[in-house]
């Protein structure tokens, strides 16, 4: 049975949904688990679909991301069903467009956790959309696996955990590439939403060590369309190297405006650039730029004994298949996020103690898309600075740096 929290959360979410956004079922058996999908044991029966919700990016600002996010776990919804299900069980992914908004996130959760009843949680792409899920999943004490960035997301948190590489990490991989090249003073443009909060903060902290100071920043909405201010106050700070922090299509634009004004210091991006859509928006201002990135976008130049090459270029086979594309890092990140509940609801079925309980502890040297897991009570993303490779754009290509 579920706890008492969680049929108090029940009452609040009941005059907060109506407006949530568009759901889509898939692989859902046509009931919404009347039999007792019974999450909670107590001596009851698990029957029926075993019901995952998933809140995504689907329209908006974060689109670029939360498209591919939903075609993973749509295919491999498909490809678990196809396979007899979790435990002879069917798995039923409840999919939920939050319109790229916080609001819309806590809307679209309230209603897979009270309407729904999901068994466990999965969103959203973005970290603003994440931090208004983990009140309501940690309230319900239903697990949550985020597929965002930001480490707030998971800062303390009991039942929320998370697959995309940490941006603390992602700052360490490129503090090292900085010192090893000299470099010391830094300006960052950063996304002004959660994805970048507190960037140049922890960029400063990280490379003190380094000697690395922050000797500018500016801040840009993530739809925003026109970075000549920021970039000419960039070319004003005279630094060594410049930090641009966003998602596309904004990562994107900003890097043309770093080129157009000429500004002249190498440029490093984050992980959230890492899909076609960036390069296909930056085209040529694109190449030389470094960013620290997962293993899918380089499969074909790992080596031979990676422990993620199978699995990597496993997935890119599939998803190329079915949909005639490549995947981004985004779709890598709702791989591990799916199949890592998958892993969890396979071992322990549906009682969420048990659910968060087996996230926690039994995740361990995973080898997923975004790097190889290891959860712990100390760390619900599972990963270092290792699950990410320096990567630079050659003729719009991505290609793995001289010094990897």
């Amino acid at each position: 049975m579920r706890n008492r929290k969680f049929w108090s959360l029940v009452t609040v979410a009941a005059l907060a949904v109506g407006a949530a956004g568009c759901a889509e079922e898939d692989g859902g058996g046509g009931d919404d688990g009347g039999g007792g999908t019974a999450a909670g044991g107590g001596g009851e029966e698990e029957s029926g679909p075993i019901k995952i919700g998933v809140v995504l990016d689907i329209t908006g600002a974060g689109a670029s991301l939360g498209v591919a996010e939903r075609e993973t776990i749509e295919m491999l919804a498909e490809q678990v069903n196809e396979d007899g299900g979790i435990d002879g069980r069917e798995v039923e992914v409840i999919i939920e467009d939050n319109q790229s908004t916080e609001d819309g996130a806590a809307k679209a959760t309230s209603s897979l956790l009270s309407t729904e009843e999901v068994d466990i949680l999965i969103g959203a792409s973005r970290t603003g959309p994440s931090l208004a899920m983990r009140p309501l999943a940690e309230d319900a004490e239903i697990p949550m696996i985020s597929l965002a960035a930001n480490q707030a997301i998971i800062d303390g948190s009991e039942w929320v955990f998370k697959t995309a590489q940490n941006d603390r990490v992602v700052l360490e991989r490129m503090v090292d590439d900085m010192s090893a090249k000299g470099y010391t003073k830094v300006a960052i443009a950063r996304d002004a939403s959660g994805f970048g909060e507190g960037i140049p903060e922890m960029l400063a902290e990280i490379g003190e060590g380094a000697g690395i100071e922050i000797v500018a920043q500016e801040s840009f909405a993530p739809d925003a369309t026109d970075f000549t201010a920021q970039m000419v106050n960039l070319r004003n700070a005279d630094a060594d190297a410049v930090v641009i922090w966003g998602i596309p299509p904004a990562a994107a634009l900003a890097q043309n405006a770093y080129v157009q004004l000429d500004v002249g210091a190498p440029v490093y991006q984050s992980h959230g650039i890492g899909n076609q859509v960036f390069l296909d928006e930056a085209g040529a201002n694109a190449d030389g730029l470094l960013a620290p990135l997962g293993r899918m976008l380089i499969a074909d130049q790992l080596a031979d004994d990676d422990p993620q090459k199978e699995v990597v270029q496993t997935f890119i086979a599939d998803y190329t298949e079915k949909y005639d594309k490549a995947p981004s890092t985004f779709a890598g990140h709702a791989y591990d996020g799916f199949m890592i509940a998958v892993d969890a609801l396979d071992e322990v079925g549906t009682d969420p103690q048990a659910l968060r309980d087996h996230l926690e502890n039994g995740i361990t040297d995973w080898p997923g898309i975004s790097g190889v897991f290891t959860m712990s009570p100390e760390d619900h993303s599972g990963l270092t600075k290792e699950a990410l490779m320096m990567v630079e754009v050659q003729d719009g290509q991505w290609t793995l740096a001289e010094d990897q």
